[in-house]
């Protein structure tokens, strides 16, 4: 929850929101619940309630105070679109990175539904330009051309074929200057030429494609056809590809020096890390 990160694919972590429950097979080995449930019951700690799903307003300006452009991931510890939080909430969230316009902010959610819900409620979005005014204090211009937010990429978890029928759909109807899928963990073969409700073929309308195994006790394996598939269908259709990291199985078929695998020299073949390619 900071202005640096070491996820490879970020430069900053910001969490307005912590908390969540599992919804799908990619939560299985969630990073996040077993960190924050580690201190649940512990007085005065800042997890002292565990994984259950707290705001944390004191946290939602924390992206202005960043005066150095950077990429933002936004909830690594939490899903900005989960049923407990406020749509109000969820309003000053995207009116706060409306106004920190030199940040690219990266919203990766499971729950597809209500995200293509509230993005495209016009209510709602007149709730996010009422916030703008608010904490800008009357100053901001009209901003009736700024939606989709143009520093806004948003992205849905698709671990596997299962997922990415239902959540890449409900992405392509959401408003988005930048959308993204995040294959970690890759569970299962992904297929994006598939035929969506509305478009002839996904990766049509995606802009970049994230892939990674799963590391940490009990890590699931990745088999390497699965990411060579996803790498090679980007390939074939210029969409910018980012191997995050091999996981734990395959960095020890590979003999990587860490338990992650999260370093390409030491992959046996030729794994890009693009980001998308944007104004």
């Amino acid at each position: 929850m900071s202005d640096r990160s070491t996820i490879e694919w970020t430069d900053a972590t910001w969490n307005p929101i912590t908390g969540c429950e599992k919804v799908s097979p990619g939560c299985d080995h969630c990073y996040a619940e077993t960190f924050a449930e580690r201190w649940r019951g512990t007085p005065g700690h800042y997890f002292e309630n565990g994984f259950d799903v707290q705001l944390r307003p004191d946290k939602l300006d924390q992206p202005l105070r960043w005066k150095k452009p950077r990429k933002v991931f936004v909830n690594s510890m939490s899903d900005l679109f989960h049923k407990d939080v406020p749509s109000d909430y969820i309003a000053q969230v995207f009116a706060v990175m409306s106004l920190a316009p030199q940040h690219t902010f990266q919203v990766l959610t499971k729950r597809h539904a209500r995200m293509r819900s509230l993005l495209n409620n016009q209510d709602w979005i007149a709730d996010v330009w009422h916030q703008v005014d608010t904490l800008a204090e009357g100053t901001i211009p009209d901003h009736d051309d700024w939606w989709p937010l143009p520093n806004v990429w948003l992205g849905v978890s698709t671990e596997n074929q299962q997922w990415a029928d239902i959540r890449i759909p409900a992405l392509l109807d959401t408003p988005a200057a930048v959308r993204w899928i995040s294959a970690e963990p890759l569970l299962g073969p992904v297929n994006l030429g598939e035929a969506a409700p509305t478009e002839p073929y996904w990766h049509d309308r995606i802009d970049w494609v994230i892939a990674g195994g799963e590391s940490g006790p009990g890590a699931r394996p990745m088999h390497p056809d699965w990411v060579r598939s996803l790498r090679d269908q980007c390939q074939n259709t210029g969409v910018p590809f980012f191997m995050k990291q091999a996981g734990a199985v395959l960095a020890r078929e590979w003999g990587c020096s860490d338990r992650k695998g999260h370093d390409p020299a030491e992959w046996p073949e030729s794994f890009p890390r693009e980001y998308p390619h944007v104004a």
